[in-house]
């Protein structure tokens, strides 16, 4: 395990009696993706704009390289460059003078930083197209491209896949892993794509409600998911009596991916097909299978009680106070 880069330690932000984040623990090592989860509204932005010391925290500290950000520390968010919220350039430069504008006020002395970046983004070939000409796929690349401009040591990015086509979301997933790999940067990343986030991240975190819900490596997650049996049948509700009427199967469910689930343990796949084929149900698969970051992510967050719209805590936050967007490299 690397050096911890960035802890959170009970992260408060309270706006009129709503408590966007209440009480948020993290830890980043070096070398860590770490997939910071929640469904929309449950408190990734407001926690990534009090690591960044865009807004005070109630209560609570954030430490960037053992310094506390917001007493004293400003000076360590140098060595980390992000991209909140929707990247905002301006219009009528190119990619290249938006990088060149950046770069002076950043101070960066070097101007082959700014062909490095856009060459590392895919972005060279447009170097000098406006940005209003990008599409919004070259916009994330191009956020990313200035928020790595001078060198940082940790980047952050909130949402980068958000609005994209799913050529959009390879790019940049490959694109992060490129700069995990090659430019050995630690890289948190906000998502409430699981599936993508499944792909690329070495940790995780849950947030649900502005309240971490667990925090862990993804290996130990993937251990922790539950295997079950797999089945797709010609009639579903008949085969899921069978099996609890038959076999007294407990845990039988449908779910909306169309596999009948089977999580009781001991049960013996060949006996399941046997009894289903014998009573005229066609099986066209029976497989071994494992719950995916999806399924442990809305079992973690459901927790026996009703599903949370994805954007009722944001509604919440916005009646009690709107926050502003912040778009920063």
């Amino acid at each position: 395990m690397g050096q911890a880069i960035l802890n959170v330690t009970g992260l408060c932000k309270h706006y009129k009696g709503v408590k966007a984040v209440d009480g948020v623990d993290m830890q980043l090592n070096q070398g860590d993706i770490y997939g910071f989860l929640g469904q929309n509204g449950a408190g990734k932005t407001t926690t990534i704009r009090m690591m960044m010391g865009l807004i005070q925290p109630t209560s609570g500290s954030v430490k960037l390289f053992g310094e506390e950000v917001g007493k004293g520390g400003s000076a360590v968010l140098r060595k980390v460059g992000s991209v909140i919220e929707y990247p905002g350039f301006y219009p009528n430069l190119t990619a290249i003078e938006n990088l060149d504008l950046h770069r002076r006020l950043m101070g960066v002395k070097n101007k082959r930083s700014m062909e490095e970046a856009l060459h590392t983004t895919g972005l060279w070939e447009a170097r000098n197209r406006k940005a209003a000409n990008f599409s919004l796929g070259m916009k994330q690349r191009l956020g990313i491209a200035r928020a790595i401009l001078h060198g940082p040591e940790l980047l952050i990015l909130d949402e980068p896949t958000n609005g994209l086509d799913p050529m959009g979301i390879k790019e940049i997933r490959l694109l992060i892993q490129e700069l995990a790999q090659k430019r050995n940067i630690t890289i948190l990343v906000s998502s409430h794509i699981l599936s993508e986030v499944e792909q690329l991240a070495t940790k995780v975190g849950i947030i649900h409600r502005g309240v971490m819900l667990e925090e862990s490596t993804m290996q130990a997650l993937k251990h922790k998911n539950r295997q079950y049996i797999g089945l797709q049948v010609d009639d579903f509700d008949r085969s899921q009596r069978l099996l609890k009427g038959e076999l007294g199967i407990r845990d039988c469910r449908m779910e909306d991916d169309g596999w009948l689930r089977v999580y009781d343990e001991g049960q013996q796949p060949g006996e399941m097909n046997r009894l289903l084929v014998r009573e005229g149900i066609e099986v066209n698969s029976l497989v071994a299978m494992k719950d995916s970051l999806e399924d442990y992510f809305v079992r973690l967050v459901e927790g026996g009680s009703q599903p949370m719209r994805a954007e009722s805590h944001a509604e919440d936050i916005a009646r009690a106070g709107k926050l502003g967007g912040v778009a920063r490299g």
